[in-house]
């Protein structure tokens, strides 16, 4: 009966989900104030990471299809104990993204309405958005499908309206913000410049990441060998679409001084600014900055709904196999993970409480989104680094295994489309931790460096009860 009941996955819902999963707006403005060599950037990672990236989730995902999430697949690779680390950092992240968007909420709520929220205030909304988007995560994708479409389908009107409307700024004035005066402009900052440099790669990468929960939708999906890698390929290149023209947007029309400020809690601020650059009255300004965040707010909501089931379900097939805590086992009628979902709703709920009572406590230590985000997006690259080195590990022990799609290329071409991104990854969590490594800098982000160790002492000390059967 449930099985009929089931709602599918037709082929577009598929494509509009991977849209949804990997299209991320509040990483749209940090990615912006990279300049225009960003466009350097968005051309070579799609390239170097994001097709690789893609073309080999597909393939281990059709090729395993009963476990196809990364925690089986480095398993089978290199042990229960990596596994574990992998299963980890994967989950671990999720709580802190949620918490990270409940920060931002309220931060979009008091710049839509011109008000500065009192500590009361801030929890409630904070506390609210948390349980909403748990609720939501009982509920399986299939079930949620029209939330997904509906937060993609926003996504891309904000996102394509902010690129066009940089765009008619230049038609209107023959004004550039940014302008590229010659190929010089193109070329990338490789120094260790925090602000145009090779830090910035983490946040592209961190864009692209989501392919492998699409695996996951295999039992709401007709014919998911078909149509898993369609998805990721055509999903993944309107994902770039979309993130290129909105930062283009930004940097055609804003100055490299509010650039440089475009941070994802200072949404409105950034919107504002767009708005007067293309001479919008104040009135109308006020109604469309009200409309666009609560699309905005939307978007965080679908956010949630989308990644939820793919993670849960590797949280909950690592704790049935060993590698969690036995605390995760549970699924509900609809077969959703649900004690996972209600331990994901207490543990953004403690950090976002813990972000409000530090800044009471110290009013420096600010609002919290940019350590809860940058502290979830850390995690979730540790969590992928073992996946590109299980890949190639797998084409040589499994290589007699059926593959219903395989990556194209001979050995050696093989290996540079694993051990490239696998670099890449590496190179960005450094970069992000360390910036330009700098005293400055780092100590500057001492809570982030705290976060990383509280999470690497809990993942081994979990890894150190893993049982490895000889």
């Amino acid at each position: 009966m449930a099985e009929n009941k089931k709602k599918k996955f037709k082929l577009i819902d598929a494509i509009l989900g991977t849209v949804c999963l990997t299209l991320v707006c509040e990483s749209v403005m940090p990615t912006a104030a990279i300049g225009n060599t960003q466009y350097f950037w968005w051309i070579f990672l799609l390239i170097a990471f994001c097709l690789p990236y893609g073309m080999i989730t597909a393939e281990l995902g059709t090729t395993y299809p009963r476990e196809e999430n990364m925690y089986d697949w480095v398993k089978r690779a290199f042990g229960p104990k990596w596994a574990g680390r992998v299963a980890w950092n994967y989950w671990v992240n999720f709580p802190l993204w949620i918490a990270s968007l409940a920060v931002a909420v309220t931060d979009i709520v008091a710049g839509m309405f011109s008000i500065e929220l009192n500590i009361f205030a801030l929890l409630a909304l904070q506390l609210i958005y948390v349980w909403l988007v748990t609720y939501l995560s009982l509920k399986r994708v299939g079930d949620s499908k029209l939330i997904v479409n509906l937060g993609t389908a926003f996504k891309v009107i904000l996102l394509l309206g902010i690129g066009l409307l940089g765009i008619y700024t230049v038609i209107k004035t023959g004004n550039s913000a940014n302008p590229i005066t010659s190929f010089k402009d193109l070329i990338p900052d490789l120094s260790l410049n925090i602000d145009t440099g090779l830090p910035f790669i983490s946040i592209i990468l961190f864009n692209f990441m989501g392919f492998e929960v699409v695996g996951t939708w295999d039992e709401d999906m007709n014919n998911p060998k078909r149509d898993i890698p369609k998805a990721l390929l055509i999903g993944g290149l309107l994902m770039a679409f979309f993130y290129v023209l909105p930062a283009a947007g930004f940097n055609i029309a804003l100055s490299p001084e509010v650039v440089g400020n475009m941070d994802p809690e200072n949404v409105v601020e950034v919107l504002t600014a767009l708005f007067t650059a293309v001479g919008i009255s104040s009135y109308a300004m006020r109604f469309i900055i009200i409309i666009a965040g609560l699309m905005f707010i939307y978007t965080f909501i679908a956010n949630i709904a989308s990644w939820s089931y793919g993670v849960n379900e590797v949280a909950l097939y690592a704790a049935e196999d060993g590698g969690m805590p036995k605390v995760f086992v549970g699924r509900n009628e609809d077969n959703v993970p649900y004690k996972i979902v209600i331990i994901n709703g207490i543990v953004a709920s403690i950090i976002v409480i813990g972000g409000i009572i530090a800044n009471v406590i110290n009013p420096d230590f600010g609002d919290g989104f940019a350590l809860f985000f940058k502290l979830s997006w850390i995690t979730l690259l540790i969590g992928y680094v073992p996946m590109f080195l299980a890949f190639l590990k797998l084409r040589k022990v499994d290589k007699d295994i059926q593959r219903p799609y395989k990556v194209p290329g001979n050995d050696l071409v093989i290996k540079i489309m694993a051990i490239v991104p696998f670099i890449l990854l590496v190179a960005g969590i450094i970069f992000t931790l360390f910036g330009d490594f700098t005293i400055d800098y780092m100590k500057d982000y001492i809570p982030l460096y705290a976060g990383v160790l509280l999470s690497f002492i809990i993942e081994e000390i979990l890894v150190s009860k893993i049982k490895v059967k000889k």
